[in-house]
């Protein structure tokens, strides 16, 4: 597998003439799903079913021949044209689906149930398998893995509710040992930063673990890194291997970090691409450990790896600290990852394309 940086000298990678195979194929894209992610993932489903039908011009014939969208009801029941049906049901009634792009973010969509249940029904999708998902999903399993691959990561511990529950002052006398600047605090699973706190003083720990704790039943605490945010994309192209997509910088404004509003709402974090901060060796080593990430979790697809690079008292930059990984990065207009296959110049509409091809080839031997 070719695992080389991608780069913007490749002008026929958006060439409409460049068949994708997906030409007769029909296409469902999913989103909504029942997780904090939801709104997101409506988002991106309803952006990808768009790209996937809409040419770029008179000559593109890129497919596919028809895009079926199908929402994700909070109560889980999948929307079928006007049927509301469970997920078994709803599954035989897209008997003529060639391949399912998921556009779900978080919770089923995201951890390996989805990935199961398609896998079970021999049904192709989009993105990583059963294996990837949960792993990825889980920030305590990520981090162990990438930290015996050899990446840096910060100081940190998980907690479980019961023993929050049990024994808070001993939790936040022992979180009250480590060295400072502060403290991350985010549920072990979600996605989003969805529950998640930066908190610089010990008597906001508590709050900050009430809080993450009201998502899940289980948290990752970590030593508060200050430094240059930055994020690395990783696309398998159905024809030119495993790519590294250019990195991204993210400056959140003043007294934030890139939490839920940050990401996501129309004054939130400043994000350059290409990256500003870094040198041409640093950014090397963040897209190098985007595609250790990637290999290690054997991600299918793509997927985006988040760092924060520490920059000590004098403002020298050190090593990247791998934060976590997404296996299904956001494809709304906001989003990272197209942002960084845009100045690698993969256009979105071929972005979506490449995504569904990949997972149509795979089939389900994942």
């Amino acid at each position: 597998m070719s695992t080389r940086p991608a780069t913007s000298t490749a002008p026929d990678r958006s060439d409409p003439r460049v068949s994708c195979g997906l030409e007769q194929a029909v296409v469902c894209v999913l989103s909504g799903g029942r997780s904090s992610e939801r709104e997101v993932s409506l988002t991106s489903g309803a952006r990808v079913a768009e790209a996937l039908r809409t040419p770029v011009g008179d000559d593109d014939r890129r497919g596919p021949a028809r895009v079926r969208p199908v929402e994700v009801l909070p109560s889980g029941r999948w929307r079928v044209g006007k049927h509301d049906l469970s997920p078994g049901a709803a599954l035989d009634s897209l008997g003529d689906v060639d391949v399912f792009f998921s556009a779900l973010h978080g919770g089923e969509g995201e951890n390996g149930a989805l990935q199961g249940l398609l896998t079970c029904c021999g049904r192709a999708f989009t993105g990583s398998g059963v294996c990837a998902s949960a792993i990825g999903m889980d920030k305590v399993f990520t981090r162990e893995l990438l930290q015996g691959a050899g990446a840096s990561v910060a100081r940190g511990t998980s907690l479980s509710a019961g023993r929050w529950r049990r024994d808070r002052a001993l939790v936040l006398a022992e979180l009250d040992t480590w060295s400072r600047p502060g403290w991350a605090v985010k549920p072990r699973g979600g996605g989003s930063s969805v529950g998640a706190t930066m908190v610089s003083r010990a008597a906001e720990l508590a709050d900050a673990l009430d809080a993450a704790f009201a998502w899940e039943d289980q948290v990752l605490v970590e030593t508060r890194i200050d430094g240059v945010e930055v994020t690395g994309g990783v696309l398998e192209s159905p024809t030119e291997g495993t790519l590294a997509l250019p990195v991204v910088e993210i400056r959140p404004r003043a007294g934030r970090f890139f939490d839920y509003r940050e990401k996501y709402s129309e004054d939130g974090a400043i994000e350059l691409c290409p990256q500003a901060s870094l040198d041409q060796a640093l950014e090397a080593r963040v897209r190098e450990l985007s595609l250790l990430a990637h290999r290690i979790l054997s991600c299918g697809g793509y997927s985006r790896s988040d760092f924060i690079v520490p920059r000590d008292a004098r403002g020298a930059l050190g090593e990247p600290v791998f934060l976590e990984l997404n296996t299904l990065p956001g494809m709304t207009p906001r989003s990272l990852l197209p942002r960084a296959a845009a100045v690698a110049g993969i256009d979105y509409r071929t972005l979506c394309l490449w995504i569904a091809s990949e997972g149509m080839q795979r089939r389900v031997s994942r």
